[in-house]
């Protein structure tokens, strides 16, 4: 009997197993057929030395170029891709450092480069002045564009930006070190083949708390059963409940470490600070400020503090602010709010 009991017990398990490795190897985000249906088509653009990847919506209003936060790529915007559709011509760009967008080996991972090359994309593929959000890392590029290229920004909606808090050594004082600390070592000494598995390992705290205990394996065991059912393709976990976390898995397939070591280190802000571009900004521009807390050991658990929106208030000529309920992803935690808000704020720009 006891022996009968532990063989059923063997194969359900089996089958419980076989169930799940199904579901991740033939899971397809839903968001992708909506974002096709929307008139979105994914293209490539040579611009200098950087091959850009972007999503391209139909012509049904004034250009829209969305900058995604670090880590994520492009479909990070997919639940607000087929509403904004409706109203602009939208071009969500893959900016160096991730998604399927290329640069030399030797590409310097600096905003002044970046957002240099991000105007070059504008004027070479738009052609005439855009509006223009950001998420987080994407926050500070759009910050850069309306600072140093305004003839090619309406306005900017600037979604959670570490405006501040990214500047170092202020930056050795913010959660985010903690994944910037992976990047780093993987970009200057581990050089890992697979970055995805190895941000998971060096993270896996993060995974613990955010999804559950046991995390860390039962995702490296689905990425690469997604892989070997789908070669070549970023992987998509739809067991993840949590669309931040899936966003991550799949844009960390494609990420540069290089990226974020640049944070870790200093060097993406060189030449480029903060203050000084906010206070050269004369394009209106709303600040949305997502949730944030401190650690109890005063650790930055958010993209800024109080008092950094309050900073960036007061240089900006023609700032608005609004505080948001949500998660760092403002328009993955909370798409409808973010589309209410972006719509309002650009409506008679």
């Amino acid at each position: 009997m006891i022996g009968w009991s532990i063989g059923v017990a063997g194969l359900l398990i089996v089958a419980v197993v076989a169930v799940l490795i199904f579901q991740v190897a033939t899971y397809v985000d839903p968001y992708h057929e909506k974002v096709a249906a929307a008139g979105y088509a994914e293209k490539m653009a040579q611009v200098g030395q950087v091959k850009f990847s972007y999503v391209e919506g139909p012509e049904n209003g004034p250009p829209l170029v969305l900058l995604h936060a670090q880590l994520l790529d492009w479909f990070a915007y997919s639940r607000v891709l087929p509403e904004l559709a409706k109203s602009y011509h939208v071009f969500d760009v893959d900016y160096p450092g991730h998604g399927k967008t290329t640069t030399p080996a030797d590409y310097p991972m600096t905003a002044d480069r970046i957002g240099a090359d991000l105007a070059d994309f504008i004027q070479q593929q738009i052609g005439q002045p855009a509006f223009v959000t950001g998420n987080s890392s994407g926050g500070l590029l759009a910050t850069w564009l309306a600072a140093n290229r305004p003839q090619l920004i309406r306005a900017a909606l600037l979604e959670d930006p570490p405006l501040f808090s990214a500047e170092y050594p202020r930056i050795k004082h913010t959660i985010a070190d903690r994944a910037f600390i992976t990047s780093h070592a993987a970009a200057t000494r581990d050089h890992p083949k697979d970055f995805l598995l190895y941000w998971i390992h060096g993270n896996a705290p993060f995974f613990r708390k955010r999804v559950g205990p046991g995390v860390p394996f039962l995702l490296t065991q689905a990425v690469q059963a997604r892989r070997r059912a789908q070669p070549g393709q970023p992987p998509e976990i739809g067991l993840l409940g949590d669309d931040t976390v899936r966003m991550l898995i799949r844009g960390l397939d494609r990420y540069d470490p290089r990226f974020g070591a640049a944070f870790y280190d200093g060097s993406w802000n060189k030449g480029f600070d903060h203050a000084a571009a906010l206070a050269r900004i004369d394009r209106p521009v709303l600040l949305m400020q997502a949730d944030t807390s401190l650690l109890p050991d005063g650790t930055l658990n958010g993209a800024m503090s109080s008092e950094e929106a309050a900073r960036t208030m007061s240089l900006l000529r023609h700032g608005h602010y609004v505080k948001v309920d949500a998660g760092h992803v403002v328009n993955l935690d909370k798409p409808e709010e973010f589309m209410r808000i972006l719509k309002g704020f650009f409506a008679d720009k």
